[in-house]
C-alpha cells in the first residue's frame, strides 16, 4: 500500500479553486483507491510520496527532512498569474515570487493542471522531464443538472423569474477575474440578470478591492452578489443560470468551468490561449469585452446555439470524468513510487 502524505492549507481560505481541487483529489483517492493508498493530511514523517498542494514555508522546510519519499509539487499558479490578484508591495513582491519558483525547483516531480504551464516552468529552469499534465475534475455526484422544477424553485429564492435570462460568474472578486467587465455587462443589459458568486478571499490585499467593494455594496438592480457560498450549495447556483461566463484575463484550468460543464450549463469564456489545449471548441469564445457584449446579446435570442453549447458542456464533463482521472492518478503515483524504490 502506498503511503502518501498530502500537504495543504488551501481550505483555510474559502472561495479558492485551489482548495476545491485539493478536496476533490482527496475524495477521489479515498473513494477509488482506499485499498491501495494510505492518505495522511499535513503529517510529517516517513512516506513513499509527499504531495505539496500549497507552498507554505513550513512545507518547504519539511522537504529537507529525510524519509519524505518523492516530493510532488502541484502547480496552481506562477508569479505572472498572480498579477491582478493580490497587491504585494515591493520588495516583498519580488521576494515572494522568487520563493514560489524556489519551492517548485525543490520538488522531484511537478503536476500542472494545464499543459501551457510546461514551457513556462521550463523557462524557470525546471526540467520538462519532471513535469506531468493531469487536469482537474469534479464529482458528478456533487455537480449535476437538476430538474426544471428545482431550477425554478432556486430562482424564486433569489427573486428571479423563471423567464429571466440569468448569467452567472464564479470566482474570487478580483481584477484578474474580469469582474469589472462582468459588472459593465450587467449595466449594459438591464433586461438580463447577473449573479457573481464569490468574495474577497484575501480581503483588502485583493487587487481592485476598493472599486469592487463599492459596486458590491451598491450594485445595479439586475446584479446580485451572494458572496462566498459553501461548496455544497454551488450546484444550485449553476443550475439556476442559463449561461456561465468567466471573463478572466489569466487562468490555469478553473474548477468553476468544470463545475458548470458538469451541470450542463453553456459556457462563455474570454478566449485565453491556455483554454485551446484543454477545451478547444467546447465553449463560446470572446476576444474582448465588445465581442462578449455582442455574443451575449446573440445567445439570448439563439436557443439553437445555447443547445449546442449545452452539448459541448456535456462533452467536457465526460472527458474530465472522475473515473478517468482516478485511473490517471493511480498510474502516476505508482510510477513515482517506483522511482523512489530505485
Amino acid at each position: 500500500m502506498l503511503d502518501i502524505h498530502m500537504f495543504s492549507s488551501a481550505t483555510k481560505v474559502k472561495g479558492q479553486g485551489v482548495g476545491s481541487a485539493y478536496l476533490e483529489l482527496i475524495r477521489l483517492l479515498e473513494e477509488h483507491h482506499a485499498d491501495s493508498m494510505k492518505i495522511s493530511i499535513n503529517k510529517f514523517g516517513k512516506a513513499d510520496i509527499s504531495h505539496y498542494h500549497t507552498i507554505d514555508p513550513l512545507f518547504y522546510l519539511s522537504t529537507m527532512r529525510p524519509g519524505h519519499g518523492i516530493r510532488i509539487g502541484y502547480v496552481h499558479f506562477l508569479p505572472e498569474t498572480l498579477e491582478g490578484s493580490l497587491r504585494i508591495p515591493q520588495p516583498f513582491k519580488g521576494i515572494f515570487y522568487r520563493y514560489v519558483i524556489a519551492f517548485y525547483r525543490k520538488m522531484d516531480a511537478i503536476v500542472v493542471v494545464n499543459p501551457s504551464f510546461i514551457p513556462k516552468l521550463s523557462a524557470y529552469g525546471i526540467s520538462e522531464d519532471k513535469i506531468t499534465y493531469i487536469p482537474n475534475f469534479v464529482s458528478a455526484n456533487e455537480f449535476y443538472e437538476m430538474e426544471d422544477s428545482d431550477k425554478i424553485r432556486l430562482r424564486k429564492r433569489l427573486n428571479i423569474s423563471e423567464d429571466d435570462f440569468v448569467v452567472i460568474g464564479v470566482g474570487q472578486l478580483q481584477e484578474r477575474k474580469g469582474v469589472f467587465d462582468f459588472i459593465e455587462l450587467a449595466m449594459r443589459h438591464p433586461e438580463l440578470k447577473f449573479v457573481w458568486v464569490g468574495g474577497f478571499s484575501f480581503g483588502k490585499m485583493t487587487d481592485g478591492y476598493e472599486e469592487l467593494k463599492k459596486v458590491m455594496d451598491n450594485p445595479p438592480e439586475n446584479l446580485y452578489f451572494p458572496g462566498i457560498v459553501d461548496r455544497s450549495q454551488m450546484n444550485e447556483y449553476y443550475n439556476m443560470a442559463d449561461l456561465f461566463l468567466l471573463p478572466s484575463f489569466n487562468e490555469l484550468f478553473p474548477m468553476s468551468v468544470l463545475e458548470a460543464c458538469s451541470t450542463n450549463t453553456p459556457v462563455m469564456l474570454r478566449d485565453l490561449p491556455l483554454y485551446h489545449s484543454i477545451i478547444s471548441g467546447k465553449y463560446e469564445p470572446c476576444r474582448d469585452f465588445d465581442e462578449m457584449d455582442e455574443k451575449l446579446t446573440n445567445l439570448v435570442s439563439s436557443p439553437e446555439r445555447m443547445d449546442e453549447l449545452k452539448g459541448f458542456a456535456q462533452d467536457v464533463s465526460n472527458e474530465y470524468s472522475e473515473e478517468r482521472l482516478a485511473a490517471i492518478w493511480q498510474r502516476y503515483y505508482e510510477c513515482q513510487a517506483r522511482k523512489n524504490m530505485k
